[in-house]
């Protein structure tokens, strides 16, 4: 996927492109932030909460973004919002496919990744994929935090049960409530990830 130009007057995000391997942005000095996560959690709509636009697509059908896809904030850091993981019903060799370019991203050092964002459903909670995520983040040279989405869909004290959960499993990770749907959590994320602005 290419740009789509110009970005509209305001908007202090824009679309640049989708890589599958090796590109000359990865060459870029400018600080990268990465966004990881299951199919079906939301990423794509916390990535654009995030960024104060409706850039990133989200699909219907799990495994269809087979990309990489770079969107640049404020002209001076990258988000990279990677393929969703953990979808059982796409064809095995493409689950494959999408794996080792997700493996590549995150390993290879190729990409200046300052922090990596692990996106999960809140009211799932961490799947056996999102372990096995988090096992391979504490493996690399740069922090992680975990961004909960959908907590519109409990009340305070289904959230309070499920941040007990999640604090207990990792209780070394910033774990921020969040909800793309009604914009919560935005200026925490935002805060932590470039310095609220």
């Amino acid at each position: 996927m290419k740009s789509n130009g110009n970005p509209k007057a305001g908007v202090p995000a824009r679309f640049l492109r989708g890589i599958r391997g090796t590109d000359p942005i990865l060459k870029d000095p400018r600080r990268t932030i990465a966004f990881v996560g299951r199919s079906n959690v939301g990423k794509s709509s916390v990535v654009n909460a995030i960024l104060g636009a409706e850039l990133a697509r989200s699909s219907a059908t799990p495994g269809k973004t087979q990309e990489i896809n770079y969107y640049l904030y404020r002209d001076r850091v990258y988000l990279a919002d990677l393929p969703g993981y953990g979808y059982a019903r796409i064809p095995a060799k493409l689950a494959e496919k999408l794996r080792k370019l997700i493996l590549w991203y995150l390993t290879s050092g190729e990409a200046h990744i300052a922090i990596v964002v692990l996106v999960i459903d809140v009211y799932v909670g961490l799947t056996e994929f999102d372990r096995e995520m988090i096992a391979l983040l504490r493996e690399q040279p740069y922090p992680f935090i975990i961004i909960a989405n959908k907590i519109d869909t409990l009340n305070q004290k289904e959230i309070a049960e499920r941040f007990h959960t999640l604090l207990e499993e990792v209780p070394d990770a910033r774990v921020l409530p969040f909800s793309a749907k009604r914009k919560k959590g935005v200026r925490e994320a935002r805060a932590s990830l470039f310095d609220g602005k």
